[in-house]
């Protein structure tokens, strides 16, 4: 199961690639190399910035988790070298972020419906 979002997550990696202008992947073995750093981002990092911006995300009831989410993923585009992963501002971070959180939750939705 691990193993299957893994590839998917790769694979929406690729979709935001090619469908925000100013985020670039370069091949569907850099999108699985992307999204395992980010995994792993989101894993160590994530939960303690969320945790310093709890009073800001409070008050926009919960839509500044997008904006943590652009600076993971500009977080890691910092750490990658750039001609494997090219994000060249906060919105591309931004708007990589808020479809790969469409993606995230069809994967969800449709996995849990597979364990029933």
């Amino acid at each position: 199961m691990l193993i299957l979002r893994w590839v998917i997550n790769a694979l929406g990696l690729l979709v935001v690639s090619n469908y925000v202008a100013g985020f670039t992947v370069l091949s569907f073995t850099t999108a699985l190399l992307i999204s395992l750093i980010l995994g792993l981002v989101n894993a160590v990092i994530r939960p303690i910035v969320l945790l310093l911006t709890l009073p800001i995300n409070i008050l926009t009831l919960g839509l500044f988790t997008f904006v943590v989410n652009a600076l993971m993923i500009w977080l890691v585009a910092a750490v990658v070298r750039d001609d494997l992963l090219y994000v060249s501002g906060f919105w591309p971070a931004f708007w990589a972020a808020v479809i790969l959180w469409l993606i995230s939750l069809i994967t969800n939705l449709l996995l849990a419906r597979d364990k029933k």
